[in-house]
């Protein structure tokens, strides 16, 4: 097996298109034809764990953060990063790096926070925009259902809980072909009228190429007519955060511990206590003050996330509860989530845990 194998796989689930515009996530060190050893997971990179990898032999690392954020200039070992990428360099350890990308789909960050909580109705907090393309095509009549069952088969039509959506109208298309044609059907040199079916749908910019080549491959005809159009919908199955309920309502205290005891921290700084009860619960894992507004907006009585500044606490504003549980503390499950894609996928190879904590921030 080889790296990309690994990392195509990731891709397909947490696309590097999700990914913020500040991000950088993908293969960061390493060549992706390199033959694997074993894979190493983790939540950061760091000097440890590329030791780590090395004795465990697993020339892949693959963690949330990345290692390179920001550009490098030099490689004199003078900082962490810089010594982290020497020393991975040095012994062909390859690391790749799912961020934000991995925090904005189903079954990612946020939705292994939310599933820890035992959240239900579940959804994205800030579903993204222009995320979304349509298809048009023209098929003959006789061949839409094998083109439309393609199309749908590669990922097109979805919406929400329904699958398979499209829109068909019937008419008329015409056409002729040149002396190098090869018509499926009408004669080369002759206008021909044929009845086809109109089928629209609409997918994720992500899988353009999937579905172009599905479309192509089902479709009949020499020259395929198609077109595709941007659209400035809401994706509801991408986004930062989630939101959700708990199964019954509880006080504000026993949420409190239930969050202590979940994310393993002695501490969780948080906002006046309100004295309501807490039943609509927003997540976010790693720095989520931004999206406090948004949690506000949608009704949540408290909103869990960490790094949050002095002064953003006060924004909560009584309306809502902050519970700071600390950016490590939000996101250490994230190595489970690698995991278990990974081990599902490909469940005779090589995965292993990191058992390095990276946590930065200590406790006294």
């Amino acid at each position: 097996m080889k790296i990309n194998e690994i990392t195509s796989y990731i891709e397909s689930v947490a696309p590097l298109s999700y990914q913020e515009s500040y991000d950088n996530a993908g293969l960061i060190i390493g060549n992706p034809d390199t033959e694997l050893s074993g894979v190493l997971i983790a939540l950061d990179t760091t000097e440890d764990v590329v030791q780590e990898a090395i004795d465990k032999n697993c020339n892949l690392i693959v963690a949330h953060h990345p290692i390179i954020f920001g550009g490098l200039k030099k490689l004199t070992g003078k900082n962490y990063v810089e010594r982290t990428v020497i020393k991975a360099i040095k012994n062909d350890i390859a690391i790749y790096a799912a961020h934000t990308n991995l925090d904005s789909v189903p079954g990612g960050v946020n939705t292994k926070i939310a599933n820890l909580l035992q959240l239900k109705n579940q959804r994205m907090l800030d579903p993204v925009s222009n995320e979304l393309a349509k298809l048009v095509t023209f098929v003959p009549e006789n061949s839409a259902d094998k083109v439309r069952n393609a199309i749908c088969e590669a990922g097109a039509g979805h919406i929400g809980n329904y699958d398979c959506c499209t829109y068909n109208t019937n008419g008329t298309g015409t056409f002729r072909g040149n002396v190098a044609s090869n018509p499926h059907v009408g004669k080369k040199g002759e206008i021909h009228f044929e009845p086809e079916t109109r089928i629209e749908t609409i997918f994720p910019k992500a899988l353009k190429g999937n579905i172009i080549a599905a479309l192509l491959a089902a479709h009949p005809y020499e020259e395929v007519a198609y077109d595709i159009y941007s659209l400035e919908n809401k994706y509801s199955q991408v986004g930062i955060g989630i939101i959700g309920k708990l199964e019954s309502p509880i006080n504000e205290k026993d949420f409190l511990e239930i969050l202590k005891q979940t994310f393993k921290t002695g501490t969780i700084k948080h906002t006046t206590l309100l004295n309501k009860t807490i039943s609509k619960v927003a997540v976010c894992g790693g720095s989520g003050s931004f999206l406090l507004k948004k949690a506000i907006a949608a009704g949540a009585d408290v909103f869990v996330s960490g790094d949050f500044k002095y002064h953003e606490y006060f924004d909560a504003d009584g309306k809502i509860l902050i519970a700071d549980i600390g950016h490590f503390e939000s996101e250490q499950f994230t190595k489970d989530v690698f995991y278990e894609l990974l081990i599902k996928k490909f469940p005779n190879f090589a995965v292993c845990l990191s058992e390095v904590n990276t946590n930065p921030v200590y406790y006294f």
